[in-house]
């Protein structure tokens, strides 16, 4: 894999770590002043959305790191593009929280690191 793609995926990765470890392991009143969405939506969803990102950002890391199927990485990429996409519904169809410009960044992220994967292959 490239330069480029380790940097991409590296910042990523963390980002999604630490946001997915947040989700999983805190309580719904931890997490309500940086996440204003998750009153609206059942707990189980949010640590769904939790464990999700934690494999997301593995993928992202692991498969190239080891040379084990590192298309995985490609598909751990956009599987978090289309994390994005729900995420930013989510931001839009609330009253008090519009707020999609880091879902936008993290998507974009998201996506270039899923094409220099794929030009990596």
């Amino acid at each position: 894999m490239s330069i480029a793609y380790w940097v991409v995926a590296g910042l990523l990765a963390a980002t999604y770590l630490y946001g997915g470890v947040l989700k999983v392991v805190r309580t719904p009143d931890q997490l309500r002043p940086m996440m204003a969405w998750v009153d609206r939506v059942p707990l189980g969803l949010v640590r769904t959305i939790g464990v999700l990102e934690v494999l997301g950002a593995l993928g992202l890391i692991l498969p190239p790191l080891t040379g084990t199927a590192p298309g995985l990485a490609v598909a751990a990429a956009v599987g978090l593009v289309l994390l994005q996409c729900g995420g930013i519904v989510v931001h839009r169809t609330s009253t008090d929280d519009r707020q999609i410009v880091i879902n936008v960044i993290l998507l974009v992220t998201a996506l270039a690191a899923a094409i220099l994967g794929a030009a990596s292959l």
